[in-house]
């Protein structure tokens, strides 16, 4: 009940009482007090007004989550351009997590993140961290590949605006595998997680964060199969070596003199 109601309300019992038992005829005061009364009983303070509560949040199970992004419809350019949406593999509940920017034309087809010669090392750099591919999960930023107006041939890097409408998947991704890690492959797939462009020199090889999870950027390995230099893949391996510290993995003598002898 409002301070309103309440001022008038006390100002005009008593007067109604008093009338009623023709005590004395209602005097112009009950008048004012009456007309209070009535206005603020209909009166309704917009500060009163208590918002209704919001809806509670989607308790996400992976069918689920699987099921409403493969039917996503968010961006109707890139639902129209795609063959599939390019959901994410490996183990559900891995402690490590490797994430790229968005499918490419073989992704797109097969429904598989990272295959092809890009896919390859990538499969080459886990199994010298001592996992498998199924030991980890795999994902892009985004879910479906750019697409390619006028049908140019290749892959076009995805806009800002583009991952931020599909970073919520992954963040819900993210949430259910829990990982103790994350490797971000590439400046933009970094740019895509993290919300802000620099440059990968400028970032690679340092820890940063996403959703309280430590993340590695390093190169992406379409850079290293341009770039096919020891001192670049030294580099790569080195971010590696770092992940499997942050793991608590043994490093044997094998892994940390990997690319070294060759090197020199």
């Amino acid at each position: 009940m409002s301070d309103v109601f309440q001022q008038a309300l006390a100002q005009a019992l008593p007067l109604l009482k008093e009338v009623q038992k023709g005590i004395k005829s209602p005097p112009k005061a009950s008048q004012t007090a009456l007309k209070r009364l009535r206005k603020a009983a209909t009166a309704r303070p917009a500060a009163s007004v208590q918002p209704l509560p919001p809806p509670p949040a989607t308790e996400w199970t992976w069918e689920l989550l699987e099921k409403a992004i493969r039917g996503c419809v968010k961006c109707p350019n890139l639902v129209a351009s795609r063959t599939q949406v390019v959901f994410g593999v490996g183990n559900r509940s891995a402690e490590l997590m490797f994430i790229g920017e968005a499918p490419g034309a073989e992704e797109d087809e097969q429904g598989e993140p990272f295959v092809g010669k890009s896919g390859q090392l990538i499969t080459k750099i886990i199994e010298a961290m001592g996992f498998t591919r199924d030991d980890i999960f795999i994902a892009n930023v985004m879910k479906c590949r750019p697409d390619m107006p006028g049908e140019e041939s290749g892959n076009r890097k995805p806009k800002g605006e583009e991952m931020a409408t599909c970073l919520p998947w992954l963040r819900e991704q993210v949430r259910l595998v829990k990982p103790r890690a994350i490797v971000a492959l590439g400046a933009t797939a970094a740019e895509g997680l993290l919300g802000e462009t620099r440059l990968i020199r400028d970032i690679r090889g340092t820890w940063l964060e996403f959703e309280g999870i430590p993340v590695m950027v390093t190169y992406h390995p379409a850079y290293l199969l341009r770039n096919q230099t020891i001192t670049e893949k030294r580099k790569v391996w080195e971010d590696m070596l770092l992940v499997l510290k942050k793991l608590g993995r043994e490093i044997t003598p094998k892994q940390e003199r990997f690319f070294t002898v060759a090197a020199q």
